[in-house]
């Protein structure tokens, strides 16, 4: 047999130790920060029915929603397949009802071979040289049958989580009848999406979501921004910004100049305003069907500087004849009351008019998260949906939700050197031993460490000392206890802190004090 290359499926990757202890202290600083404020943690299923990942996130969407295929001979049950067989077949028939040779080698075949259709249909094509449009028709069949469409729901009814939100959507509609309304879930799992790999960019990756259903209340935004605050601060960034914006300012802006219908060309126009400037942005409205008059309307909406009150200041006289509007000011600064009673932000928070993300999908606020001082893009974002179950017939269902980009995240602590040295650790102290006599010795020591939760490990006696302290050395162990004859008639312990040199002599009970 052949040797197989090890490798992995393209946009996956494995994740070493010392990436594991990273991603679980991102992973744990955010799940910490998550049950303060009262969420609890839910686990869906990798897999989803088919029918309720589709038609959720779009055409293209849909496109990059991996399919599981059906167990046992799926093709056996699909009814295109059996289609394209019949009318082949009947093609088969016609043929030889003209065309002796052929029946002489299908004859022939099926006394060797018997019934087999896909080497029936190779001779059937084989010997269609006196039947001019037989092979239009065969590709034709194919083209008219075998469409993806009509394959894939009939030979997959399951498919990997695209994201976190549908399934939630799915499990509150499930089980809203075991559920406590305003129901406040978190969920860091791994999705997966067929999309085409690149940097930043793979086809399975965590996400890691907070969600609240069943409450209009704007205190849920204020708490997102103080768990966007509290968490980023807690894994060591100190400079990065909360933006916020609300999608009924938007509404209103489009609503002034009458193109209430164009929010979607609007917005994803001066929603690339840091990307290409001004004027880019007319230029792409104008091609958008934006008149000039239209641009000078909302330029110095769009252009807006100062405070933040200012802002909502110039807001509020800009979009005084929209109803929507002013509501959606209205929202923002009560958000704003809300976290000014709190606590002060280690956080920038800035009101950004040209934030307009999943504009599809959000109703009300609207948040993205960026660390400043790094070229990476947004490392978190989420805003408030109105009808979030309605998609399985749970109307009404008001909520709102945020997520972290922990792989963002990731590659921004390690960009700026912000682990901690823990987080290289998993083992405090290796305990040596000069033999086996030794190693006996340490057992009931090994056990005492381990009581008092100290990572603690025996390297097996008859190995050199060298070898077990460059075991210690490359798994970055930062203390080790030296065990032999004058160790254990004494009771004084040998004890080196490996990155200095140092070492001591201890009793057991010194050493487990020193942890």
């Amino acid at each position: 047999m052949a040797s197989i290359k090890p490798s992995v499926p393209k946009g996956t990757r494995d994740f070493s130790p010392a990436e594991m202890a990273k991603r679980n202290f991102i992973f744990d600083t955010i799940k910490s920060v998550f049950r303060k404020y009262g969420y609890q943690q839910i686990e869906t299923p990798s897999m989803e029915n088919l029918s309720t990942l589709t038609g959720k996130y779009g055409d293209e969407g849909d496109k990059l929603i991996f399919k599981v295929l059906d167990s046992g001979d799926f093709l056996e049950k699909a009814a295109s397949i059996k289609k394209v067989q019949g009318e082949l077949l009947n093609l088969v028939n016609q043929a030889l009802a003209t065309d002796e040779l052929l029946k002489e080698h299908l004859n022939a075949f099926k006394v060797q071979k018997g019934d087999d259709f896909e080497e029936l249909y190779e001779i059937f094509k084989d010997g269609m040289s006196t039947m001019i449009n037989s092979e239009e028709q065969v590709i034709g069949l194919f083209k008219t049958y075998l469409t993806s469409k009509n394959i894939v729901s009939e030979i997959s009814e399951k498919a990997l989580r695209y994201d976190l939100t549908v399934p939630f959507a799915r499990y509150v509609v499930q089980h809203q009848n075991e559920i406590t309304f305003p129901f406040k879930r978190f969920q860091v799992q791994p999705v997966w999406r067929a999309d085409r790999p690149q940097k930043g960019r793979y086809r399975e990756f965590y996400q890691c979501d907070a969600d609240v259903v069943g409450s209009p209340s704007l205190l849920n935004e204020a708490e997102f921004v103080l768990i966007y605050d509290e968490a980023l601060s807690k894994l060591g960034l100190s400079d990065f910004t909360i933006k916020i914006n609300n999608r009924k300012i938007l509404s209103g802006i489009a609503q002034v100049i009458n193109k209430h219908d164009s929010i979607i060309d609007l917005t994803v126009a001066i929603d690339k305003l840091d990307k290409i400037g001004l004027e880019g942005v007319i230029k792409e409205l104008l091609e958008r069907g934006f008149t000039e008059a239209d641009i000078e309307k909302i330029k110095p909406i769009i252009l807006l500087q100062g405070t933040n009150e200012e802002k909502l200041v110039s807001l509020r006289q800009a979009l005084g004849n929209s109803e929507i509007g002013l509501l959606g000011c209205a929202e923002i600064e009560k958000v704003f009351e809300y976290i000014a009673a709190c606590k002060p932000l280690g956080a920038i928070l800035e009101l950004d008019i040209t934030l307009a993300r999943g504009l599809n999908y959000y109703t009300g606020a609207i948040f993205e998260v960026k660390a400043n001082g790094v070229a990476i893009g947004s490392i978190g974002g989420g805003g408030r949906y109105d009808d979030l179950t309605g998609m399985f017939g749970l109307k009404g269902l008001t909520g709102a939700g945020i997520s972290f980009g922990a792989d963002r995240i990731y590659d921004v602590l390690e960009e700026l050197n912000l682990f901690p040295a823990s987080t290289d650790q998993s083992t405090q102290v290796l305990i040596c031993c000069f033999d086996a006599e030794a190693e006996a010795f340490a057992l009931p020591l090994l056990q005492q460490l381990r009581a008092n939760n100290v990572n603690a490990e025996l390297y097996p006696a008859g190995t050199k000392i060298k070898k077990q302290m460059d075991y210690a050395n490359n798994k970055q162990i930062p203390f080790v206890i030296l065990i032999g004859t004058e160790e254990m008639q004494s009771g004084q312990l040998s004890i080196k802190n490996m990155q200095s040199g140092e070492q001591e002599k201890l009793t057991a009970e010194q050493v487990i004090a020193k942890f």
